[in-house]
């Protein structure tokens, strides 16, 4: 019996390799430790991308704007990064195609430093601050521009903006009083919560929060690629759809140990129980299936409109910006 079992797995790894066009994929990622990117690692940690025949080199970077210039820039194939920078990519003439969706919420919190915290009664008392983000550009930014333009501040006159990672770093930028605020994601924000460090007056970690800043869910955390890449490298990127879909389930059904026992060291931050406490309040954010939901799309572009110059008079095809054709054939294969 185990021999015929045994036979029986070789088959079918051989025939999922047999499928993809090449073995070896190079994805950047910004901010791997945080919870955000959470599927990609626990593909990579558990093995998923082997099994689907793949050889995954994941480069780190500060935020999500420099994994996306690693694509643009050809020394990376596929981005870990936000479902949002398609669209952006689109409106200025150049076509990103998400395939799988890690995060169906955006994740990120904004919290004020508590030099600041006690005189701070409305998004308006943002003028005038440094604000850290993970990265210029990035999703966090984004969060920041949405809550100025809501306001009716410039987010380009109006606040000072400073990258400032999503790990360590970011921590010890806001506690040593470098900023004023900082938009990051889990564990970080959780961890200057309970420090005290800030006080969150923005949260789009759970969907009532994200409700209030952005009107809607959005889906966050993804794989997008080039089109005429995703086009040419069906296989590919429908074993790295299979891979994440398989995470997604698979953290769906996990507890905050499980995870811990999971992901390396170095993501507790120091301190396991933070992170524990962190990955239950995320949990709900990420998505279950890896699809990407229309409504979610359309209420994405409304969003961007309202602060992005290149999206704003542009011509969006949305059709354009992701597909759930992979992600649908991983949950049928995935179980």
């Amino acid at each position: 019996m185990r021999k015929i079992l045994a036979l029986a797995l070789f088959a079918t790894v051989s025939l999922v390799q047999a499928q993809i066009e090449k073995r070896d994929v190079h994805i950047a990622v910004g901010g791997k430790s945080a919870f955000y990117y959470l599927p990609l690692t626990i593909a990579e940690q558990l093995g998923y991308f082997k099994e689907q025949g793949l050889e995954v080199k994941i480069s780190d970077f500060a935020g999500g704007a420099a994994a996306l210039r690693a694509v643009v820039g050809g020394s990376a194939e596929v981005v870990s990064g936000a479902y949002e920078h398609t669209i952006s990519m689109q409106g200025r003439k150049q076509y990103m195609r998400a395939f799988v969706l890690q995060g169906r919420l955006p994740q990120i919190a904004l919290g004020v430093g508590k030099a600041k915290a006690g005189t701070f009664k409305s998004m308006k008392d943002l003028k005038g601050m440094k604000i850290g983000v993970s990265a210029p550009g990035s999703s966090t930014h984004n969060l920041v521009k949405q809550l100025l333009a809501k306001a009716g501040l410039d987010p380009d006159k109006d606040v000072s903006i400073v990258g400032a990672g999503v790990g360590a770093g970011a921590i010890a930028a806001m506690k040593s009083g470098q900023l004023d605020a900082i938009s990051n994601v889990d564990p970080v924000m959780t961890k200057l919560e309970m420090d005290g460090d800030v006080r969150v007056v923005a949260d789009t970690r759970n969907l009532k929060g994200t409700q209030e800043v952005w009107g809607a869910p959005l889906p966050a955390g993804c794989l997008y690629a080039p089109e005429a890449w995703v086009q040419k490298y069906p296989g590919v990127a429908q074993a790295l759809a299979s891979a994440i879909v398989r995470a997604d389930q698979w953290i769906a059904k996990a507890s905050a140990t499980d995870v811990a026992r999971v992901v390396p060291e170095s993501y507790l931050l120091g301190d396991r129980a933070l992170y524990l406490f962190s990955f239950d309040k995320v949990k709900e954010a990420i998505s279950p299936d890896g699809l990407i939901a229309e409504a979610g799309a359309k209420a994405t572009l409304a969003a961007l409109r309202a602060f992005d110059k290149d999206v704003k008079g542009a011509q969006i095809d949305l059709g354009r910006t992701y597909t759930n054709e992979f992600a649908r054939k991983a949950n049928a294969r995935v179980k």
